[in-house]
């Protein structure tokens, strides 16, 4: 087995550097050969795999968080699908969240490393989004509105680890907006006075949000979840129900499934696809049904 690995070494905020050794110690002991490559700054994930000869590997391997799996990912749709290899992961990023719906858990990297070992694959759903000035894939998930302010403050505070998620949260709750939410789902539509909406493509978003609990990553479909506007005390207790998926049973929240899904407005909206910013509303999301090869 010969692999490509695409490895971010700001990863978790730096520490990722610190088990590089280890890792590449891992893949030597079971004779799996490797081609490490570092990325050096944001988007470089897709631009290595995307002028990358996948031919000559048998598998890409995303190392890192959330991002890097989606540059590597945005990387591999570049090349035709005859041409595309099965994808792998390393968790070593701050929010693991697809991994976690592989049941790989971030301090386990010799489990990771020994599922790419054994070769197993599947096929699983991918997300495409066309908005008005970007066209992207995803597997993890799309958020909009209070989901995506918060991501922005983590973003700034990754210094503090998996905590920096729950505390970009509870802030963005004290500055708390709404918008209205025009939707196409399957044809039907459906507005409201919004707080956030996310398009999940697998059960978790951050690094312990249960956002999805019902979604599957083969079932052809991507589960949408609104939050309507509602007072600030009343979200503070929706709030710790993410942890576990409870916050669904809140008459607040709607959820749908949904194999094409049009974002009408707001308009010039920010997406938050998988741990990164990227594209403005109005937009067009598609599941693509198994569409991509992964290692599991």
């Amino acid at each position: 087995m010969k692999l490509l690995i695409i490895f971010n070494p700001n990863a978790a905020n730096g520490r990722s550097v610190k088990k590089l050794t280890a890792i590449k110690a891992k893949f030597e002991s079971l004779g799996i050969k490797t081609t490490f490559i570092a990325t050096t700054h944001a988007g470089h994930g897709t631009e290595l795999v995307a002028g990358a000869e996948l031919s000559a590997y048998d598998g890409l391997i995303a190392a890192g968080g959330d991002g890097t799996v989606f540059e590597v990912l945005n990387g591999l749709y570049q090349h035709p699908k005859p041409e595309r290899i099965p994808l792998g992961l390393l968790p070593i990023g701050t929010g693991n969240a697809f991994a976690r719906e592989l049941a790989l858990k971030e301090d386990a990297l010799t489990d990771a490393i020994e599922l790419i070992h054994r070769g197993h694959t599947r096929e699983v759903d991918v997300g495409l989004v066309q908005s008005t000035d970007k066209r992207f894939y995803f597997v993890n998930i799309v958020s909009m509105g209070f989901a995506v302010d918060a991501g922005l403050v983590a973003q700034k505070m990754k210094f503090l680890g998996k905590a920096a998620y729950t505390l970009a949260t509870l802030w963005k709750v004290l500055k708390l907006k709404t918008y209205p939410l025009e939707l196409v789902i399957d044809g039907k539509s459906v507005t409201s006075d919004n707080v956030f909406v996310t398009f999940s493509n697998s059960r978790y978003t951050g690094t312990h949000f249960l956002i999805s609990p019902e979604a599957e990553i083969d079932d052809g479909q991507l589960n949408v979840t609104i939050l309507e506007n509602l007072p600030r005390s009343r979200l503070l207790k929706l709030f710790p129900t993410i942890y576990d998926g409870r916050h669904i049973e809140y008459r607040e929240v709607t959820t749908y499934k949904a194999a094409h899904i049009i974002i009408r407005s707001p308009q010039g909206m920010l997406l938050g696809p998988d741990g990164e910013f990227c594209g403005n509303s109005p937009a067009e999301i598609t599941c693509l049904p198994r569409d991509l090869t992964i290692f599991s």
